[in-house]
């Protein structure tokens, strides 16, 4: 039997890439596929979700994904919540279980989340009768954000497998990292990891990738250059010299660049620090830059991983 989006993904929460198949991956890119026209559309909203209720719940500050999953609820008709916990009773000490008990009892029908703490919210997940997708949590993982990564290279690539993608910069605090780690192997591309050593996780080789100190040595030949956020906020204490010392060596500029394919892409997570990570006139660039289509692809995908959560629900009356 054809595997289509009803029978080939079957899972109740998205927690993260690890679990998910190469079925399940494209399942989510191939239905997202559909996300980015109706997203070009003069009318861009659906009736969808109608009736259904998603509460986006960040722990932390969010402007793009949070805007992203609104946006997409939106689009598919579903009524959107947005929580902010500053002003929340869990300033005036409630715990993450009294939280995930108030919330159950308003009946969401999604929970999206975001928390500096990793685990939080799979602990959540088991405290809630609707879906739970994971906006990222502490350093573990950000399992849309590496879904929209993975669309917006299939688009522009027409395939993933057999590509070679250096991820660049603060990887020890990245929970974007460790996401497109597992996706592009799982997809069957070649990982190389290239930071300066006090920006690697220990034994970083264990997650099977190629690791450099050489920003120029690591870029050799690669097809995708995927920069990350220096994650000041996350250090503590000296884990680089100065940020015009981090450009100078691990910042992406057209010299660094020009060690990769001819024809490499460029991508970011966002939000950029310009001149530190990457060169704003490289980050602009259409020709080379993915930048852009990263934003526009996180709320197709964001929708596509609604619909498919919710469809059990949809479809039974039933979580």
């Amino acid at each position: 039997m054809k595997q289509t989006p009803e029978t080939a993904f079957s899972h109740r929460h998205l927690l993260g890439i690890e679990g998910l198949s190469p079925i399940d991956i494209t399942t989510i890119l191939d239905l997202a596929g559909g996300y980015v026209d109706q997203s070009r559309r003069v009318h861009k909203t659906s009736d969808l979700l109608n009736g259904l209720t998603v509460i986006n719940l960040f722990f932390e500050n969010s402007t793009r994904t949070r805007t992203s999953f609104e946006a997409a609820a939106k689009r598919l008709g579903a009524d959107v919540i947005n929580m902010t916990v500053a002003a929340s009773s869990i300033k005036k000490g409630e715990t993450l279980i009294d939280t995930a008990m108030t919330l159950n009892a308003m009946h969401p029908d999604v929970l999206v989340v975001r928390h500096g703490n990793s685990g939080a919210v799979r602990l959540l997940s088991e405290k809630v009768d609707g879906a739970v997708i994971n906006a990222g949590d502490g350093r573990h993982e950000h399992p849309t954000q590496a879904l929209l990564d993975a669309l917006t290279i299939r688009r522009r690539l027409g395939k993933i497998g057999g590509l070679t993608v250096a991820i660049c910069g603060d990887v020890a605090h990245s929970r974007v990292a460790r996401s497109n780690i597992q996706l592009l192997q799982t997809m069957g591309a070649r990982v190389r990891l290239i930071a300066p050593p006090t920006l690697l996780p220990a034994k970083a080789e264990r997650f099977g990738v190629e690791v450099f100190t050489d920003m120029r040595e690591g870029l050799q030949d690669v097809d995708i250059v995927m920069m990350l956020r220096l994650q000041l906020e996350r250090m503590q204490g000296a884990f680089v010299p100065s940020v015009r010392e981090y450009f100078r060596f691990f910042g992406l500029d057209r010299e660094k660049l020009s060690y990769a394919k001819p024809d490499a892409l460029v991508m970011h997570p966002g939000p950029m620090n310009r001149g530190v990570e990457i060169d704003s006139e490289l980050a602009d660039d259409i020709d080379r830059s993915l930048i852009r289509e990263q934003v526009e692809m996180g709320v197709a995908i964001r929708m596509a991983c609604l619909d498919l959560l919710t469809r059990p629900l949809r479809e039974t009356g039933a979580p």
